[in-house]
This record gives structure tokens, sequence and C-alpha cells, in this order.
């Protein structure tokens, strides 16, 4: 056997799965999440859909897997200890109303283990590392960012995916005052005592 052939086709592959990807990234952007088919990316990407999904798995696993979620977190070492809290749920708030690809990603997340693991990665990546930054004590950070991830999915669960009437009718004002002192709490607060410690 040619022992040049495993390699060529390494690179054949890889160049496969970028320009699929590359044409995902475009209809993505395009057409939105829910008008983007498989057949229009494969069309782009000049291969067969069967193609898309050997890569992939599944739409849900492709657009995990090509769309780009910069969650553009502001300096929280910058703010004031008591406006954490609302500081980052108004940028949440405007991040979630401006740019569906979030939405989308969190829609993905709840069937497709690939999406939820992209989702995992995005929010400890980059809310876990600001947080980390901004607390009194970095040994609670993570426990805190994930507290505040919480809150901040639910939220985003409730008002743009279930569309929960109530929480669809708040407006990005009413939301920031009724959540910020939450994400406040989970950020400055003493952790409760530990049931493990006797406390």
């Amino acid at each position: 056997m040619d022992v040049t052939e495993p390699a060529t086709r390494a690179r054949r592959s890889d160049a496969t799965r970028a320009a699929i990807l590359r044409a995902a990234r475009e209809r993505f952007a395009v057409d939105g999440y829910d008008r983007a088919t498989i057949r229009a990316i494969a069309a782009d990407a000049r291969i067969d859909p069967s193609m898309v999904m050997r890569y992939f798995g599944s739409k849900e696993g492709l657009f995990a897997a090509a769309a780009e979620f910069d969650l553009h977190l502001p300096d929280l070492t910058e703010v004031p200890p008591e406006r954490l809290g609302d500081t980052l749920i108004r940028h949440f708030v405007r991040r979630w109303e401006a740019d569906g690809t979030l939405v989308a990603l969190l829609r993905a997340a709840a069937t497709n283990p690939g999406a939820a693991e992209r989702m995992r990665g995005v929010f400890a990546g980059q809310l876990a590392a600001a947080v980390a930054r901004s607390v009194a004590d970095p040994a609670t950070a993570a426990r805190r960012a994930g507290l505040v991830a919480s809150q901040i999915l639910g939220l985003a669960l409730t008002r743009y995916v279930v569309r929960l009437p109530p929480v669809v009718d708040l407006d990005p004002e009413e939301l920031a005052a009724w959540v910020g002192p939450t994400i406040q709490r989970y950020l400055t607060q003493p952790l409760p005592p530990s049931r493990a410690s006797g406390g």
C-alpha cells in the first residue's frame, strides 16, 4: 500500500471539513439557523449533503461547530463591585436581543450533545474567566460563574425559546431591575455555609 495514501486522505478530509464549515458560517449568517438547510450548505460547499451528515451528524452539530460565539463581555475589573450584577444582566439582555446565534445555540443545546458542549465551553471559557478576575476570592469563581450562567440561561430559555408571556412582556429595563440583584448576590455575597463542614 502506498504510505502516502492515508496522509492524502487525511488532507482531503480536513479540506472537506473546512469547506463545510466555511459554507455553514456564511449560510447561517445570511439565512439564520432556522432557514439554513443542510442541502443549501452542501450545495455552497459543492459536496453531497450526506457528507455534511457524515462529518457533523446533524444540523445542530454543524451549527455548534461552525458558529462563532463571542459574548463580548465587558471588563468587569473596571466595574464598581456594587454594579456587577446590573452590568452583566444589561449586557446579556442586549446580546440576546441583538444576536440570534446565541438563541439558536441555546435551542440546539437542549437536544444536541455537541451544541450543549459548545454552550458549556462558551460560558466556561468566557464568563467564568471574567468572573474570576472580578470576585474577591478566586477560589469561589467557578461556583459563582455557574450560578450566574444558570440565571442568564434560564432567563434566555423562558424569554426567547419557551417565550413565557410574563417574561416576554418585560422590557429590558424591567428585566435588569428584576434579575440584576440576583446576579449581584451570586457574585458578591459570602457563600452559604457548607453542609459538609457542619455549618
